[in-house]
């Protein structure tokens, strides 16, 4: 006999159950490329994961994706199909950097004093140290990912497949290195691509100057800046070609301020007319703008800022300053020279490092970039040719958007962490060499005077080529030829850009094919007030505290449940408590339905003769389970688990649950069959919870599969009792058959019934254990309410014996009626002893009444009875006259 405790520990089996998983090779794929009898046709479903931080921390994002991944992951593993989830970590190079560069500090050293080679090594100790930690993290949360290919972005095969991109990138033209305006971080003394800057609002001041006219007449033109630490970086003066304004200045000179230096005033058609005085200061050095109005007028670029952020020799007598104390600087001295007009409050958006927070400086710089436009063009058009699908759609708008205003990628950055860029100068002939192996000599001038070049790629450089390298890509190994593309790449919106778009490009420019199918993307994970979690508003909520406190299972199932794709969802500590009080409520189900079965001690003798509750609970199953293979099928997870909850929760639980205790009292046959409805009720709906919350389920099915195949009168070969239900098979969809729907209709008038009662006894305070005495009162019903007359008694708490089921209406002095389709409930409450509250419903009752009275003869006298259809029609003027009977009674009850 199978003895299930009598509460759902966590603690005890979650450990227990993920290494009994792993030992059993469940998470590996069956139908392996490397093993014998590898058949290729058939299709494999696989994920890559997106690759945490190897310095990540956990947090609530983590367990999102993965319970996200490891749902689709599970639902095809039970399907029978080749499931392969590849995880791994990015070496994230900024952030792994710095992290090290900060325990050096406090170590009383630096990276600068280390030396690259010793500080790498540094890294490399750091990574083996720290880097397991958020593996063992992903695999508390129950990802059930293939191990034994784990893949790291600075591992040896990626490396060589990060060499090759570049190489063959190289060789196409697509790769050039070039002066170009970009992102200066100061404090990370890095390069940083656009999509790494975030801008924030911030208030800052517009300051008004004058631009003296070099002719010595003093006049001049006014001009307003955000930044007047640039001044001595000017090298025109533009207005809008059409600006009456200064048409007369265009083509003279102006004079920059302090450094009296002469500069052009030049006319283009970018100047806004309407922002600030109409005429712009040009910085090519310092603005993206500025940068190509430079370009268009063929102007000087006058670099004046050091990769400190101090201003350098161009900046004159500010040079060595610090660029805001420059400002201040420049400003009195301004002021002083009576170049000064106003000061004014300005809203601006500034520019800032999404890594340090710091503000990031424009400036020119030589650095590696990536033609865009062609592999841009070439994803868009994968995805308008429907190769590639977003879910949710609106996204494949976003992206396309992208697609068509992209920017050539700055990819090189001033790092000693990361791929090293493989391009090597020869220090005699100054030949630029770029190369799949470290050359030991220059193929033009012969000398071994080599030096690489001293940058890293950004860290995206590799994340890009994740789905097709983590399978050995360039070569043509087995897991890539038959695991390549992939199926679905799930991630949050929030990188679409940074790593969906790089990864699509990749994939198309080197595969030849789309790295994916779908796109899913989820939403940001908010506090239980929809704010952003920030350590500044103290509301970031831990998942390994949660976990410690509510089991994974619980997380799982809140951060999934009750949320849509694309969108961003609230969770609080309340919510995943109120889900392990789920994972509970399935253990005592659990306990419920197993100890029915050992109950099971006698062999059913006759073909099964099933209640309405048993058809309706199956029935129900049923609609269940084709309706969750319809959610799964496009993306809708959330609301496929919330439709088990509330199956398992309310139809099982509250009401077959409840009443099948009858049935299981009878004894011989129909506690057998029974037994058996529960049990296969059961073992359908842990399936379809299994990918949701995988432990609770694994750790009952143990049970129940023992319970079930020990009971000698209930067991049948046939029923499909795999050994663990991490493989046990899908429930796929079911036909419909003709009983179904008379089963539910049936069952939810008893429903009706019932919670009418239970409404009732609730507002006249009778106690649950005290039952009260009923008259059931139907001519066309009566049948019907006799066959099921237990179900009104036992979920009603109705005195069976005082229950009398009449098809006329008998003396019914002194008791409260209410009405349910043609079916007059005559019930004693007496008990209740508030004739007040009695009469309170009953007003209440006829007030709705005559309002829908009123509502149905304003219809029926409209041309709505002219145009609807006459069974519409007739179905409406029913209803009247059910409403007059009702309020008839009504009326006389209140006499």
């Amino acid at each position: 006999m199978t003895e299930l405790p009598k509460t759902y520990d966590f603690r005890e089996y979650e450990e227990k159950i993920y290494q009994e998983w792993e030992a059993n090779g469940y998470f590996k794929p069956i139908n392996d490329p490397n093993l014998p009898g590898h058949d290729p046709n058939v299709k494999p479903f696989v994920i890559v994961i997106p690759p945490p931080n190897v310095t990540g921390a956990l947090h609530l994002g983590h367990p999102l994706f993965v319970a996200t991944e490891d749902i689709m992951i599970r639902y095809h593993r039970m399907k029978g199909e080749p499931t392969l989830w590849v995880p791994g970590t990015d070496h994230a190079g900024i952030a792994t950097q710095l992290q090290v560069e900060n325990m050096l500090r406090k170590e009383g050293t630096s990276r600068e004093a280390l030396g690259r080679e010793a500080f790498e090594a540094r890294v490399w100790q750091w990574k083996e140290k720290y880097g397991g930690e958020i593996i063992n993290q992903l695999r508390r949360l129950g990802a059930s990912c293939d191990w034994d290919r784990e893949r790291f972005t600075l591992d040896e095969g990626l490396s060589r497949a990060v060499r090759e991109a570049f190489v063959q990138l190289y060789e196409k033209g697509l790769i050039y290195q070039g002066p170009r305006m970009i992102n200066w971080s100061p404090g990370l003394q890095t390069a940083v691509s656009d999509l790494e800057v975030e801008y924030s609002e911030e208030q800052g001041k517009l300051y008004h100057f004058k631009y003296m006219l070099a002719d010595g007449s003093g006049d001049y033109i006014p001009v307003a800046t955000t930044r007047p630490e640039t001044i001595p970086g000017d090298t025109a003066v533009a207005v809008h070609p059409e600006d009456e304004r200064y048409a007369r200045f265009v083509g003279k000179k102006v004079i920059v301020p302090i450094l009296g230096r002469e500069i052009p005033v030049v006319a283009d058609e970018y100047v806004a007319r309407d922002f600030g005085t109409g005429a712009l200061k040009i910085t090519p050095g310092h603005d993206p703008h500025d940068y190509e109005i430079g370009q268009r007028h063929n102007l000087a670029l006058i670099n004046i800022m050091n990769k400190n952020a101090t201003l350098n020799e161009n900046a004159g007598k500010y040079a060595g300053m610090e660029r805001f104390e420059a400002r201040k600087a420049i400003w009195e001295d301004m002021t002083e020279a009576g170049l000064v007009i106003k000061e004014e409050p300005y809203l601006m958006n500034v520019p800032r490092s999404q890594r340090g927070g710091e503000i990031v400086e424009p400036l020119v710089s030589t650095q590696w970039f990536v033609k865009m436009d062609s592999l841009a063009e070439m994803a868009a058009e994968s995805v308008r040719q429907g190769e590639i699908t977003f879910v949710p759609a609106r996204f494949t708008k976003v992206f396309l958007n992208w697609m068509d205003n992209i920017q050539d990628w700055c990819i090189s950055r001033q790092l000693w962490w990361g791929h090293r860029i493989p391009v090597w100068y020869c220090q005699d002939c100054h030949e630029v060499i770029v190369a799949r192996e470290d050359p030991s000599v220059c193929p033009k001038c012969g000398s071994h005077n080599l030096q690489q070049d001293p940058d890293v790629l950004d860290t995206w450089f590799s994340s890009g080529l994740w789905p097709f390298s983590v399978f050995g890509w360039p070569e043509a190994t087995p897991d890539l030829r038959y695991f390549y593309p992939t199926s679905v790449l799930e991630t949050g919106y929030d990188i679409i850009f940074f790593w969906v778009a790089r990864m699509v490009m990749d994939g198309l420019f080197f595969t030849g094919k789309a790295p994916f199918h779908t796109v899913y993307l989820h939403g940001m994970v908010r506090d239980d007030k929809g704010q952003k979690m920030s350590k500044t508003k103290n509301n970031v909520i831990d998942p390994l505290v949660l976990m410690n406190e509510y089991g994974t299972d619980a997380l799982r199932f809140s951060l999934v449940v009750g949320s849509s794709p694309g969108n961003d969802q609230n969770v609080g500590v309340k919510k995943v408590e109120g889900n392990r009080n789920f994972a509970n409520k399935v253990w005592n189900i659990g306990r419920f339905v197993i100890n029915a079965i050992n109950k099971v001690e006698e062999p059913i003798k006759a073909e099964p003769q099933w209640t309405l509750a048993d058809s309706w609970i199956w029935a129900r199953a049923k609609q269940t389970v084709n309706s969750v293979n319809n959610l799964f099928e496009t993306y809708q997870f959330g609301e496929a688990g919330r439709q088990v909850y509330e199956f398992l929760w309310n139809d099982f639980a509250d009401w077959y649950l409840e009443a099948s205790k009858r049935q299981l009292a009878e004894g011989g046959d129909r506690a057998g069959y029974t037994a058996i409805v529960l049990a296969d009720v059961l073992s359908v709906m842990l399936r379809l919870l299994h990918p949701f919350t995988p432990f609770v389920t694994e750790a009952l099915y143990g049970y129940l599969k023992d319970a079930c195949q020990t009971n000698q009168y209930i067991y049948n070969p046939e029923r499909d009792w795999e050994e663990h239900l991490i493989v046990a098979r899908w429930p796929e969809r079911m036909p419909h058959e003709d009983w179904e729907d008379d089963a539910v209709k049936d069952f939810e008038l008893v429903q009706e019934i019932v919670r009418t009662i239970r409404n009732l006894r609730s507002e006249f305070k009778i106690e649950p254990s005290k039952t009260i005495d009923a008259i059931l009162v139907s001519e066309s019903k009566a049948d019907f309410l006799r066959q099921n007359q237990h179900l009104l008694v036992d979920l009603a708490g109705l005195n069976e014996a005082g229950l009398k089921i009449l098809p006329n209406k008998p003396e019914t002095e002194g008791l409260t009626v209410v009405v349910i389709e043609d079916i007059e409930i005559y019930l004693d409450l007496s008990a209740g002893g508030d004739s007040q509250i009695e009469r309170e419903r009953l007003e209440k009752e006829l007030t709705e009444a005559e309002s829908q009275i009123e509502r149905l003869e304003k219809l029926l006298a409209s041309p709505f009875a002219q145009k609807a259809p006459e069974k519409v029609v007739q179905l409406e003027r029913e209803k009247l006259e059910g409403y007059r009977a009702s309020a008839i009674k009504l009326r006389e009850r209140l006499k």
